[in-house]
């Protein structure tokens, strides 16, 4: 497909199934990160068409690494995804806030992520 995505988040678990997710539905060149300050110089570095950051990271949150993105960076890309382990409405409003273009519940269920990807690049 061509796009290159960036994956942010710490819990390794998360970012295999994540990964697989995304191969089988062909998106291979995924580049990760562990935390925010390395999820922001990858985000320098490798110039991603799409960063999904985890809400949740050591030394900062999604929602901060986003909004240092679209400072930094640009207002409009990369396309950023903010996901989540725990649901809340008012994250999903914070998320556009910050500059996020969606937000996204982690689930087993991979659809809904693939489809705001989709839907983005």
């Amino acid at each position: 497909m061509g796009k290159k995505i960036l994956l942010v988040d710490d819990n390794s678990v998360d970012l295999l199934i994540i990964k697989r997710h995304l191969s089988h539905a062909g998106y291979n060149e995924i580049v990760s990160a562990s935390g925010a300050d390395e999820g922001i110089k990858k985000a320098e570095l490798e110039r991603p068409d799409l960063i999904i950051l985890d809400t949740l990271l050591p030394g900062s949150s999604g929602f901060e690494i986003c909004q240092t993105i679209r400072e930094k960076y640009n207002q409009t890309n990369p396309k950023i995804i903010i996901m989540t382990g725990s649901v809340d409405a008012v994250d999903a409003v914070k998320a556009r806030k910050v500059g996020a273009d969606d937000y996204c519940a982690k689930t087993s269920d991979s659809v809904p992520l693939l489809e705001a990807i989709k839907k983005l690049i």
